[in-house]
Protein backbone atom coordinates (compact mmCIF):
# COMPACT_ATOMS: atom_id res chain seq x y z
CA UNK A 1 0.00 0.00 0.00
CA UNK A 2 1.04 3.71 -1.03
CA UNK A 3 2.03 6.40 1.84
CA UNK A 4 -0.02 8.51 -0.68
CA UNK A 5 -2.17 8.27 -3.33
CA UNK A 6 -2.73 10.85 -6.19
CA UNK A 7 -6.88 11.48 -6.31
CA UNK A 8 -6.53 15.17 -8.87
CA UNK A 9 -7.75 13.64 -12.10
CA UNK A 10 -10.36 11.45 -9.80
CA UNK A 11 -13.93 11.15 -11.01
CA UNK A 12 -17.13 10.68 -8.40
CA UNK A 13 -19.65 7.93 -9.25
CA UNK A 14 -19.52 4.53 -10.94
CA UNK A 15 -16.28 3.89 -12.89
CA UNK A 16 -18.76 2.47 -15.57
CA UNK A 17 -21.69 4.74 -16.96
CA UNK A 18 -24.82 2.47 -17.20
CA UNK A 19 -26.33 2.82 -20.75
CA UNK A 20 -29.67 3.00 -21.59
CA UNK A 21 -31.17 4.34 -18.15
CA UNK A 22 -30.99 7.47 -16.59
CA UNK A 23 -30.45 8.41 -12.90
CA UNK A 24 -33.51 10.67 -11.90
CA UNK A 25 -35.18 11.63 -9.23
CA UNK A 26 -39.13 11.88 -9.18
CA UNK A 27 -41.71 12.37 -6.39
CA UNK A 28 -44.64 10.24 -6.19
CA UNK A 29 -47.93 9.88 -4.14
CA UNK A 30 -47.03 7.37 -0.85
CA UNK A 31 -49.63 4.73 -2.00
CA UNK A 32 -48.95 4.84 -5.21
CA UNK A 33 -45.19 3.90 -4.36
CA UNK A 34 -46.71 0.93 -2.24
CA UNK A 35 -48.62 -0.40 -4.07
CA UNK A 36 -45.76 -1.01 -6.75
CA UNK A 37 -43.56 -2.28 -3.96
CA UNK A 38 -46.61 -4.64 -2.86
CA UNK A 39 -46.79 -5.56 -6.18
CA UNK A 40 -42.94 -5.83 -7.21
CA UNK A 41 -42.56 -8.44 -3.70
CA UNK A 42 -45.65 -10.64 -5.11
CA UNK A 43 -43.82 -11.02 -8.26
CA UNK A 44 -40.11 -11.41 -7.35
CA UNK A 45 -39.06 -8.25 -9.12
CA UNK A 46 -37.73 -4.54 -8.37
CA UNK A 47 -40.48 -2.01 -7.91
CA UNK A 48 -38.21 0.26 -9.95
CA UNK A 49 -38.93 -1.85 -12.96
CA UNK A 50 -42.31 -1.98 -12.79
CA UNK A 51 -42.66 1.42 -12.26
CA UNK A 52 -40.52 1.68 -15.75
CA UNK A 53 -42.93 -1.23 -17.42
CA UNK A 54 -46.13 0.90 -15.73
CA UNK A 55 -44.51 4.05 -17.77
CA UNK A 56 -43.02 1.86 -21.04
CA UNK A 57 -46.93 1.00 -21.26
CA UNK A 58 -47.92 4.50 -21.44
CA UNK A 59 -45.79 5.82 -24.09
CA UNK A 60 -46.44 2.80 -26.14
CA UNK A 61 -49.46 0.66 -25.41
CA UNK A 62 -47.99 -1.84 -27.75
CA UNK A 63 -45.31 -2.68 -25.41
CA UNK A 64 -47.45 -3.71 -22.66
CA UNK A 65 -47.62 -7.10 -21.00
CA UNK A 66 -50.68 -9.10 -21.92
CA UNK A 67 -53.26 -8.27 -18.82
CA UNK A 68 -55.80 -10.53 -17.76
CA UNK A 69 -58.85 -8.33 -19.24
CA UNK A 70 -57.01 -8.43 -22.51
CA UNK A 71 -56.54 -11.90 -22.97
CA UNK A 72 -60.07 -12.44 -21.77
CA UNK A 73 -61.11 -9.80 -24.55
CA UNK A 74 -59.02 -11.28 -27.48
CA UNK A 75 -60.42 -15.43 -26.20
CA UNK A 76 -64.09 -13.97 -26.45
CA UNK A 77 -63.47 -12.41 -29.83
CA UNK A 78 -61.57 -15.49 -31.18
CA UNK A 79 -64.24 -18.06 -29.69
CA UNK A 80 -67.13 -15.87 -31.09
CA UNK A 81 -65.37 -15.87 -34.64
CA UNK A 82 -64.67 -19.89 -34.72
Amino acid sequence: MKAEYDFSEAKRGAVVEPKGKTRISIYLDDDILAAFRARAEAEGKGYQTLINAALRAAVDPNAAPVTVETLRRVLREELHAA
